[in-house]
């Protein structure tokens, strides 16, 4: 078989960047996935009840990025949809991030008043702010307020998702949680919020729909790379794998997923209700209120489980945030650039990084303008 490029992984950072070389360059691309389905994990199908499910728990495709929202609706039409999560905290639900709404939800509107007012005497209304930011105030009364949040909204749920205690992880974790000090109960305030109107998978799906483009599913690329003859390899897999674990593996979290189907209208009041302390499960999603299907009688949810990556049993989701292990991946970062004019590292597995699905897309469309397309014009 003879290709100019062979991609590893049918997900974002695979998918876009080979549509790139199809379109824009012309030229043969080969796309190898282990899994049976495109779309890696932002993967949905219908469920045998009718219900368009999120196999891999809730994508919300947010971005402030016109060049990222432009090139996806080519592939998509959307439904605009904002993702509003409430979260169970000492028997309340309340909205998640934690705002001025939660605060007068969960502590008497006496102290809710005062708590307001310090906070607005120090920050602007509308303001993200950090739970380390909160920690590190002078004033006494604010300090207890973020210990409260740590306490309720934070730890728990950090020690369940990641299996470790937040102190043992990278301080830009604590760093992420936000408190908003608005009544906005919406998750994300990006200009661009919305899901693909017929699902993930059907916009890759479109995506990947070019003669230039074949795919093989079920495939490990292992077992077929002496068989092809190509110019360039794309790889968005784990970059440890690559490298066959020379420097140890890289430890990943990884998740699991409890389906349920109730015959009833709707299941819980919003799309998201996390759980930071209560049970062994992070968050139940119900699918529904996400695509807005109608005239689907019952509803399905998910329950999210998150656990320790084993290979061969579930999959790698999230590259664990802590010092030793970003050390440890700089080791295969160095050994990469010792080949990059022949492989190409791409995503959250081979860059081992965190990446939001509009993150991902623009990575792609970056390292095909400046890596590839680039190399190209210069020939």
């Amino acid at each position: 078989m003879n290709f100019d490029y062979l991609v590893v992984g049918a997900g974002f950072s695979g998918s876009v960047i080979a549509e790139r070389i199809s379109s824009l360059l012309g030229k043969r691309v080969l796309i190898v996935e282990q899994r049976n389905h495109i779309a890696g994990n932002a993967y949905d199908y219908f469920d045998e009840n009718g219900v368009l499910v999120h196999k891999f728990g809730p994508h919300i495709f947010h971005t402030n990025s016109k060049k990222v929202w432009d090139y996806l609706s080519d592939f998509t039409e959307w439904i605009p949809y904002y993702h509003r999560v409430l979260g169970m905290i000492d028997g309340e639900m309340a909205p998640i991030p934690f705002n001025l709404n939660s605060l007068y939800k969960l502590f008497p509107s006496k102290n809710a008043e005062a708590i307001e007012v310090a906070l607005l005497k120090q920050y602007k209304f509308g303001e993200k702010i950090t739970i380390q930011q909160l920690q590190n105030n002078k004033s006494k009364q604010l300090q207890t307020f973020a210990a409260y949040i740590y306490e309720k909204v934070f730890h728990g749920y950090t020690v369940k998702q990641w299996g470790l205690r937040p102190e043992e992880l990278d301080a830009s974790v604590t760093g992420r949680v936000p408190i908003f000090i608005s009544r906005d109960n919406r998750y994300f305030q990006d200009k661009y919020q919305a899901i693909p109107k017929h699902g993930y998978t059907e916009m890759f799906r479109r995506m990947l729909n070019s003669p230039n483009i074949k795919l093989l599913l079920n495939t490990d690329y292992k077992e077929i790379i002496a068989d092809v003859h190509y110019n360039k390899l794309i790889f968005t897999g784990p970059i440890d794998m690559y490298f066959d674990y020379k420097f140890g593996r890289l430890p990943y979290r990884s998740l699991r997923f409890e389906f349920e189907f109730h015959n009833k209208e709707e299941y819980q009041e919003v799309g998201q209700i996390n759980y930071p302390n209560e049970f062994e499960f992070t968050r139940i999603t119900e699918f529904k209120k996400l695509t807005h299907q109608q005239n689907i009688t019952g509803t399905t949810i998910a329950r999210e489980y998150p656990e320790v990556y084993k290979k061969g049993f579930n999959e790698p989701y999230y590259p664990v945030p802590k010092k030793e292990y970003r050390e440890q991946y700089m080791l295969y970062e160095t050994e990469a650039q010792t080949i990059k004019d022949k492989v190409i590292f791409a995503g959250r597995l081979a860059e081992y990084k965190y990446y939001n699905m509009d993150q991902i897309v623009a990575r792609a469309l970056h390292l095909f303008e400046k890596e590839i397309k680039a190399e190209k014009d210069s020939v």
